[in-house]
């Protein structure tokens, strides 16, 4: 059997599921590569030379003549080689840009950080867990204001800012937020998830790269674990227990 071209580094993460959704929108023939990044993988030579941050995502495309990283910029890459999801000019295009820049500056980091910060027990980090947790909370009214009067975040079709936004806005589960206090978002997730893409992407992603994070996990040492959450010398040791309970 052939090899599919086209290769997504990554694991179980909203980056990654939003880049699968883009390619399962497209239709295009990729293979998954799971990277243990709880045992360092991504800081290896190999995958140094693919993305010097040592982040995922990471895709592999015969189409251009070096890997591309970033989500956003993959995204934005897909879209205007295959013209879908981004207007090729004007004020429409603008309009999704400026709402794939929010997920991208604001909705995911943000999110992100709450999320590490709930990995630690409550009593610890209390004024950083309830600064992100306010932070995600008014991201998450930003979302649902957005969505009051219209169906999709930018323009009116679906665009790749929606792909690259309901990955995160999964997160509101995680996060222990009421869905009910955002319906607006409640109604397009529902929609998002209606997708047939949607639905492939998670299950590939999910599945594939299950049984390998969960192995990963497990693995993980302290020292696996200062490295993946950057803590040197100069960063207080924390209770990182709760990144078991992740599996």
């Amino acid at each position: 059997m052939t090899e599919p071209a086209r290769i997504l580094y990554g694991v179980a993460s909203p980056n990654v599921v939003k880049v699968a959704i883009m390619l399962e929108e497209l239709g295009l023939d990729y293979a998954l590569r799971y990277v243990a990044v709880f045992q360092g993988e991504q800081f290896s030579p190999e995958f140094q030379a693919m993305n010097p941050l040592g982040k995922v995502p990471v895709l592999v495309d015969p189409a251009l003549p070096a890997p591309i990283f970033e989500s956003g910029a993959i995204l934005i890459w897909l879209a205007e080689q295959h013209r879908r999801f981004l207007p090729e000019h004007g004020p429409a295009r603008i309009e999704v840009l400026q709402w794939l820049m929010v997920q991208m500056a604001a909705i995911g980091p943000m999110l992100g950080q709450y999320t590490h910060f709930r990995l630690l027990p409550e009593s610890g980090e209390t004024y950083a867990r309830g600064r992100y947790g306010a932070i995600a909370e008014g991201l998450y009214r930003a979302i649902d204001r957005r969505l009051e009067a219209r169906e999709w975040l930018a323009g009116e079709d679906c665009s790749i800012a929606d792909i690259a936004t309901l990955p995160w806005a999964e997160y509101i589960d995680r996060h222990e937020f009421d869905r009910a206090q955002f319906p607006h978002m409640e109604r397009w997730r529902t929609a998002m998830n209606a997708r047939p893409a949607v639905a492939r992407a998670k299950a590939r992603v999910f599945g594939e790269f299950a049984s390998p994070s969960q192995s990963s996990i497990a693995a993980a040492t302290p020292d696996d674990l200062d490295r993946f959450f950057s803590r040197t010398e100069k960063v207080p040791e924390q209770d990182y227990s709760g990144v078991k309970r992740m599996r």
